[in-house]
């Protein structure tokens, strides 16, 4: 971790003039449509730069983006969202009840507004409510589903994104070093148990642990990733139970930044005592698959050559990948995805991408390897930045299998 790292991610927290103008350089010649929260909607998010929790009208025509908010947020709006043109959704009801209309909910606001700009045209995310669009369409408001990015500048990241993604990644890490140091603070029972504080140490607790802090450093975790033993093999597995010594534990963490909404990511894998040596050479195998990784990361790759690199190497090596009494093993997802105001984000990094890497990208690098047999799985995450000469790997965090 930087030094003074809380101090730096505070002032990484103010939303950058270039950030809140991206949204207005797509599709120029395209009405834009969304109804969506911003708590929840990235594309709302990176559209108007700031949260609301519940959901409003963004409409931008002829480049220029206009939001339709109650009264209870208007004036924040104001100020927050400047870019944008910030119209009174009462405003709007009260003109519609004076006109005699009968129904003013959102599609009759909508059409009002589309018309007001001398269109009834607009495309809409693919995910636009279905109800929605039907009673727009009954209104005459023509609407078309745009597929894939809605605002495809969003997988190139400002300098000011690359920061945000930082901090958050820094919140990540505080919080990985807290979750480790409770491991390296156990000691161990006869069962082989591990004991916090003279008591059975569980993924729950750990999780709890690694929580805490992030919110303490102004993250928001969720479903954090403590799984030891063969419930490592599933990489989605959140972890539950008891945990061990000498036993692999996967430790993923993913927060959200609370003042920005850019999330960051890491994985590492420890064991807490000695690894058996099936175990370390596994985690010495995904090791070197990352740094291959790292070494193939520039702008103009193949997402899908990338991924086919570490393939390859594992084949090499002599992990194979396939179904074994029913259950995969080896490594069978993907080698990363892009990282921003969503977790999963574009580009993806696997088998079936047809993504090319570009410069401002930024992507995880997180092979891994699970056999049932050996008794758990390793993976290893960093982040990283494509750049013009090749790469910049964003995280700090150390790399240790026995702790």
């Amino acid at each position: 971790m930087p030094e003074n790292g809380f101090l730096e991610f505070s002032r990484w927290g103010v939303w950058s003039d270039q950030t809140l103008n991206n949204g207005l350089h797509s599709m120029k010649r395209e009405n834009l449509l969304m109804v969506a929260d911003s708590e929840r909607c990235a594309d709302m998010l990176y559209a108007v730069g700031m949260f609301v929790p519940d959901p409003f009208i963004y409409l931008r025509v002829n480049g220029k983006p206009h939001i339709v908010l109650s009264d209870l947020e208007v004036d924040r709006a104001r100020h927050q969202a400047a870019h944008c043109r910030v119209v009174s959704l009462s405003g709007l009801q009260r003109k519609l009840r004076h006109q005699g209309r009968k129904a003013i909910g959102l599609p009759q606001v909508i059409r009002l507004l589309l018309r007001s700009k001398g269109t009834n045209k607009a495309v809409v995310p693919h995910g636009f409510p279905l109800g929605l669009a039907r009673d727009l369409r009954r209104l005459n408001i023509k609407i078309k589903p745009k597929r894939g990015p809605f605002f495809p500048e969003r997988q190139v990241k400002s300098a000011a994104e690359v920061k945000k993604i930082s901090a958050a990644l820094i919140m990540a890490e505080v919080g990985l070093a807290e979750g480790i140091q409770a491991l390296k603070s156990c000691r161990t029972d006869r069962k082989g148990r591990l004991l916090y504080h003279n008591n059975p140490l569980t993924s729950e607790k750990v999780q709890a642990i690694i929580d805490t802090a992030i919110v303490q450093a102004g993250g928001l975790p969720s479903n954090t990733i403590v799984a030891g033993g063969r419930q490592s093999c599933d990489p989605h597995e959140r972890g539950h139970g008891l945990l061990r010594a000498d036993e692999p534990i996967i430790l993923d963490v993913f927060p959200r930044s609370q003042k920005t909404g850019y999330f960051g990511d890491i994985t590492r894998t420890v064991v807490r005592g000695r690894a058996s040596e099936p175990i370390r050479k596994l985690y010495h195998t995904v090791e070197r698959s990352q740094e291959i990784g790292f070494e193939h990361l520039k702008d103009g790759a193949s997402a899908r050559e990338v991924h086919q690199k570490i393939q390859e190497f594992f084949e090499r090596e002599g992990y194979k990948t396939g179904k074994v009494n029913g259950r995969m093993q080896g490594f069978f997802h993907g080698t990363g995805h892009g990282v921003g105001l969503e977790i999963h984000e574009w580009p993806g990094l696997g088998p079936n991408s047809t993504d090319i890497l570009k410069a401002g990208h930024v992507v995880t690098v997180e092979p891994g390897l699970y056999y049932w047999e050996l008794g758990g799985g390793v993976r290893l995450e960093d982040m990283a930045l494509i750049t013009a000469e090749g790469n910049r790997n964003l995280t700090k965090f150390e790399k240790v299998l026995e702790v």
